[in-house]
């Protein structure tokens, strides 16, 4: 689509550094340069003041990528596209069913009622819960990994969302200032909300979750 849009040689794409390497990849291919932009620390997508700030004279185009199920807001991100005259493309998620959906919401509601020590994700504008991301507070020592190795350990299956940023791997190091990829990328934990799931599994989750407050500082 930015091949097709005129996008090449000597052109910047404003990208995120929070998710997988491939967005930053396809720009490269093309012979542009993808430009970092920070996220907003809710929806985990590019923050549309921060997308604004990366523009350049040079600036082609942005892609937006939607995250987790929550979608970014393309309202203000079109906005700043159409003052600065920029094509913005988004790419999306895979498909869930309507009913999966449904499904993964009740999930996420009993979690969100009933976790405790973390920091839950905001639900708004049709969140669909394709991950089920929370914070886990840090203090200066590694608690998200520590609280992970810990929920494993009790049999309840979780991952880290995103390892590392983009803007931290070998062929697109860049010193660039992005402190709310950088916290998102220490702090996100994905718990299971599965269709599948039983009741019995999600009192698994909250129990094994619980259980591990010493591990976390008192933030919220």
């Amino acid at each position: 689509m930015l091949r097709a849009a005129g996008v090449g040689v000597g052109d910047e794409v404003v990208v995120p550094a929070f998710g997988n390497v491939e967005v930053a990849e396809a720009v490269a291919l093309i012979g542009a340069q993808p430009v970092f932009a920070d996220i907003d620390p809710v929806s985990y997508c590019l923050d549309a003041g921060a997308v604004e700030s990366a523009v350049t004279p040079r600036t082609a185009a942005v892609v937006v990528v939607h995250r987790f199920g929550r979608p970014a807001n393309m309202r203000r991100l079109h906005a700043v596209g159409e003052r600065h005259g920029l094509l913005v493309l988004e790419q999306g998620e895979s498909e869930v069913p309507r009913g999966e959906i449904a499904q993964r919401r009740q999930r996420a509601a009993f979690l969100d009622a009933r976790l405790r020590g973390v920091r839950t994700p905001d639900g708004g504008d049709g969140h669909t819960y394709q991950q089920y991301v929370v914070r886990v507070p840090g203090n200066g020592r590694p608690d998200r990994d520590a609280f992970a190795r810990a929920v494993r350990g009790r049999g309840i299956e979780c991952r880290v969302p995103v390892k590392t940023p983009v803007h931290r791997l070998p062929g697109f190091r860049r010193c660039v200032s992005l402190p709310e990829t950088e916290r998102a990328a220490d702090e996100t934990l994905a718990l299971p909300v599965d269709a599948l799931l039983t009741k019995r599994d999600m009192q698994r989750i909250v129990s094994a979750c619980n259980a591990l407050g010493g591990l976390l500082q008192p933030a919220f």
